[in-house]
């Protein structure tokens, strides 16, 4: 986990930079601040080394040259395109329903966007201090979207390892329509049973990949599965098209399309 991080800024944006310091801070991460004359993409081909950068946009993490944000805004048209019929999401999820789900694999939080726009109250999960600052930031700045306003109110972001949210959830007896659980990193192939990458990692992804600890073992989130089984009424899976499934189980339903597929678990335990 990251434990201190450079911030680059222009002058003109360090009131802002401050104050994604004071947050960071509380969340454990030691940001030191660097006032640059010109944050631009050259600028960041000669600062590879991973770190953070606020601009007129927000904050960033930056890497090799590159820079990213859950940018939710940019996820709009895509939004106006999605229907409860067209997206397999939704019927795997059950939006139609409007349920409360728990998005226990945070990543970029654009599906949770989807199924809070699709009707979903989603309570998303995030353990990395940074990366939770980085989707908070893009929640609040979607607050003030006319289109977005709306959807990003069904969605409660919650600072917290997923294991342990959902062991309290257990504990307590905190039940949920739906858990949602779409692993980050690469993923055993079912032919070859070996973890391989992806031959095209988009950008956010390769500069996530730098920033999220994999802890030797790949994140398969096989653990998060049983917990999830035993709180919600549905858990769904999402996994590349020929990836084994989760924990070995095998789910109670499939919906297949041609590069993912979206694993169901049915519960027998909660009453409907």
């Amino acid at each position: 986990m990251v434990s201190e991080i450079r911030l680059f800024t222009e002058s003109t944006f360090l009131e802002e930079a401050r104050n994604y310091q004071t947050v960071l801070s509380l969340r454990g991460v030691a940001v030191n601040i660097e006032i640059i004359e010109k944050l631009n993409a050259r600028f960041l081909r000669f600062n590879p080394e991973i770190a953070l950068c606020v601009d007129d946009q927000g904050l960033h993490l930056s890497a090799n040259g590159m820079k990213m944000q859950p940018d939710w805004k940019a996820e709009i048209p895509r939004l106006k395109r999605a229907s409860i019929k067209s997206e397999m999401i939704a019927r795997a999820c059950n939006l139609a329903e409007k349920p409360s789900l728990i998005d226990a694999t945070a990543g970029l939080g654009h599906d949770t966007l989807l199924m809070a726009h699709l009707g979903a109250h989603v309570s998303l999960i995030e353990r990395h201090p940074i990366l939770f600052t980085l989707l908070e930031d893009s929640k609040n700045q979607a607050s003030n979207d006319p289109f977005l306003n709306n959807i990003v109110s069904r969605i409660d972001l919650i600072f917290a390892d997923s294991e342990q949210y959902l062991s309290q959830c257990v504990a307590e007896n905190h039940t949920v329509d739906v858990v949602y659980l779409d692993p980050m990193f690469p993923q055993r192939d079912q032919n070859q049973n070996t973890i391989k990458k992806q031959a095209q990692v988009k950008k956010q992804m390769q500069l996530l990949h730098m920033l999220l600890p994999e802890d030797g073992e790949m994140d398969l989130g096989d653990y998060l599965l049983v917990l999830a089984q035993q709180i919600a009424k549905r858990v769904v899976v999402k996994r590349p098209r020929l990836a084994v499934f989760l924990n070995e189980q095998e789910p109670n339903h499939q919906w297949q399309g041609d590069a993912c597929r979206f694993d169901a678990y049915f519960s027998t335990k909660i009453i409907e």
